[in-house]
């Protein structure tokens, strides 16, 4: 698989763990934030690769929570894909 074709695997397979990582809202995450877990998974093209979801407060406790995912292979993080996005407190 070319460089291009791996990032891009990457890239889908972080797109779609931060969807799943945003599909509870604020109410259900602010009781488990901060959190975090790295696990082994699959990319869409069948890889392995290593999947790190955060929660973390995007400022002040209570407040915004930030999602953060990072997906790349284990000897390659510095390589890895990592997407972030905001869930504002009601």
């Amino acid at each position: 698989m070319a460089q291009i074709d791996r990032k891009a695997d990457l890239a889908e397979a972080a797109s779609e763990e931060l969807e799943r990582a945003c599909e509870l809202g604020w109410r259900e995450l602010s009781q488990v934030t901060p959190w975090g877990d790295t696990y082994e998974g699959f990319t869409p093209a069948g890889r392995t690769a290593q999947f790190e979801r955060n929660y973390l407060w995007a400022g002040q406790p209570r407040g915004d929570i930030c999602v953060e995912v990072v997906v790349y292979q284990p000897e390659a993080h510095e390589q890895g894909v990592k997407l972030t996005r905001l869930i504002r407190r009601p």
